[in-house]
């Protein structure tokens, strides 16, 4: 399998519902790094994964809606906790659209998966990854 990875960050505040989250229920920040890789088992034409420069450039774009926003205050957030999880899922989903919509320099269906790490602090970082 074959992959290309890019990396950009986000600076966002939110809080948690839920006695599990301790004090993060309060409203706290959090800079995130975010890695995005695109999988496909074999290479195209050009001799790459995909573009890695429209990889990168999709990544902006979805995390955009999200720097510096207080994610509590996301309509599309309503009463869901914005956990790191649930954030891989939100980025993997647009970065799969991203590859429907043939933005990445290659055919979606020519990519196997998407895998989208983040980072809370250099100990801990969650990940989501699934087929496009």
């Amino acid at each position: 399998m074959f992959a290309v990875e890019v990396r950009d960050h986000v600076m966002i505040a939110h809080s948690f519902k839920g006695d599990l989250f301790g004090p993060a229920q309060a409203l706290h920040g959090a800079t995130f790094v975010i890695d995005a890789a695109f999988l496909a088992e074999s290479l195209d034409a050009n001799g790459v994964v995909i573009d890695i420069g429209r990889a990168h450039q999709a990544l902006k774009e979805v995390l955009e809606s999200l720097n510096y926003k207080n994610l509590d205050e996301v309509p599309e957030f309503s009463g869901i906790n914005t956990t790191t999880e649930f954030l891989t899922k939100h980025v993997h989903d647009h970065l799969a659209q991203a590859a429907r919509d043939n933005r990445l320099g290659r055919p979606g269906p020519e990519l196997a998966a998407i895998r989208v790490t983040i980072s809370e602090s250099h100990v801990a970082r969650a990940w989501y990854e699934a087929a496009i």
